[in-house]
């Protein structure tokens, strides 16, 4: 946001070779195996979130012109159709982009500006995306599963009494299985039962894996067998105490 026009960026990591259609609004993926993937047409996003920005401002009284493209994360990207009138970059690009932008109509006065800015900021929401699995139509089993090891990024820590042991470089960490619970949520689906968590945590313990989902202090539906346990991805852990997440067995 500038006192004289807003900008919007719609950032896109999608490997292969990409072609934007225009009719219908599609960009197309072709791997190196050959195989096509559809997504819905970034300039279609980026349009539409040009829209919801105006709208955003309109209903403060505010005036301003809004300019947008499509960001490709890395130049290795490679590009085999263009959209046809959709400013299309990679990042090193995006500064000259910006000092393109003609500077002209009624420029905002600093007060407005700062309250607007405030505003905008104030008015943001985290991004919660559908889970990968869905989105994508991957089945659990194209997953590895266990707990990360954070020192070393291998997968697979073994469940000792109160902590997790690393085999591969001897760490040992009491709370390792909580990132591993938060990527089920992105990657799976919104709510997680006690078999689901030991699958993917690698534990066989049923007493085990009900100590550890207590112990997250999400919200929890249904009785026995059948409860469900939901983590609020917006506020992340919800714990008072990060203690809470220490295993006690």
């Amino acid at each position: 946001m500038t006192p004289w026009y807003g900008a919007v960026l719609e950032v896109k990591n999608i490997g292969g070779v990409l072609e934007f259609r225009d009719n219908p609004p599609q960009l197309i993926r072709t791997r190196e195996d050959g195989h096509k993937d559809g997504f819905e047409s970034p300039v279609v996003q980026l349009e539409r979130n040009c829209e919801l920005l105006k709208e955003w401002l309109m209903r403060r009284s505010i005036h301003l012109p809004i300019y947008g493209a499509v960001v490709l994360a890395y130049p290795k990207q490679i590009v085999a159709v263009s959209p046809a009138k959709t400013k299309l970059l990679f990042p090193n690009l995006i500064p000259s982009f910006i000092r393109s932008i003609p500077q002209q109509g009624k420029k905002l006065d600093k007060e407005t500006f700062d309250w607007v800015s405030a505003d905008l900021v104030k008015s943001h929401q985290i991004f919660i995306p559908k889970p990968i699995c869905e989105t994508y139509d991957i089945p659990f089993s194209e997953f590895k599963t266990g707990v990360r090891c954070e020192a070393c990024g291998r997968i697979r820590m073994v469940k000792l009494p109160r902590t997790w042991y690393c085999p591969h470089c001897k760490v040992t960490n009491s709370q390792a299985h909580f990132k591993t619970l938060r990527e089920w949520f992105l990657i799976f689906k919104r709510n997680i039962t006690n078999r689901e968590c030991r699958d993917f945590l690698q534990i066989n313990d049923i007493q085990v894996a009900k100590r550890i989902l207590q112990m997250m202090n999400w919200q929890s539906q249904g009785t026995f067998r059948n409860r469900l346990y939901i983590m609020d991805l917006c506020n992340g852990n919800t714990s008072q105490n990060k203690e809470a997440l220490t295993l006690r067995q």
